[in-house]
């Protein structure tokens, strides 16, 4: 396996691949106001895997949803490329996330009515430079499961057809919010797996969210956050394989 691109070598300083600065962000329901990002600084750099932990409300998913174009921050800036995403308009908006982001979320959002290798398609018809639907799905272990619908997969099945369809696009940026947080650890194991792969074989720089410290073994960076800000960030010295993790 490569050497992880922030470690210290000899080797070119690592590349960003997209950076947050000084973002902050406030929710507003009538007179009651919460702070969900308050000041974060961060960057991932290209073909890196980075684990965000921490609690219920600490800021992680606020973050990853501005990170990928979902939402906006309250003040602050995001880079991509060079380009100010924050400067970005929606039609701007849309574009960077249909040809740039894939996100993997807990829920599988998969259409019912449609097979593996059709739930994956919707991607593929509007990406640029994708992945053919079929190669997608034997890069998740799904490649017995092209023609089966999601009532006829088991949750961690269903869980490895949204991370196909989300690399379908070969994105540049794959973020994860909880992504095992529905499956059982086994099921869990081999959607890490097949996450940890992807990031390896096409270089996707990967951010998962996760409340499971265990899941942080397989990181190459691990970013804690508490309170709307980074309480800490750490290299992992010892990443392992997901196969490698019991929890």
């Amino acid at each position: 396996m490569s050497a992880r691109p922030f470690e210290d070598s000899a080797a070119a300083a690592p590349r960003p691949s997209i950076t947050a600065k000084g973002l902050t962000k406030t929710y507003r329901t009538g007179e009651v106001e919460v702070q969900a990002l308050r000041g974060v600084d961060l960057t991932l750099y290209q073909s890196e895997l980075v684990v965000l932990l921490g609690p219920s409300g600490s800021g992680k998913s606020t973050l990853l949803n501005i990170l990928g174009g979902l939402d906006r921050p309250t003040a602050g800036q995001v880079f991509f490329d060079g380009a100010e995403l924050t400067a970005f308009d929606e039609s701007a908006m849309t574009r960077f996330r249909r040809d740039n982001v894939g996100f993997v979320f807990q829920f599988y959002n998969l259409i019912p009515s449609l097979t593996a290798r059709e739930n994956v398609a919707l991607v593929t018809e509007i990406a640029p430079q994708p992945i053919a639907p079929d190669e997608a799905l034997r890069m998740v272990g799904l490649g017995e499961r092209l023609d089966h619908f999601p009532a006829q997969l088991s949750g961690g099945e269903q869980q490895r057809v949204a991370i196909a369809r989300a690399i379908a696009k070969q994105p540049r940026i794959l973020l994860c919010d909880e992504p095992t947080g529905a499956l059982d650890s086994k099921s869990g194991i081999i959607v890490l797996e097949a996450i940890q792969r992807v990031n390896e074989e096409l270089g996707t720089t990967t951010a998962l969210i996760t409340h499971n410290a265990v899941i942080a073994e397989m990181a190459d960076r691990i970013i804690s956050f508490a309170d709307g800000h980074i309480a800490e960030t750490r290299v992992n010295p010892d990443k392992r394989r997901a196969g490698e993790m019991d929890w």
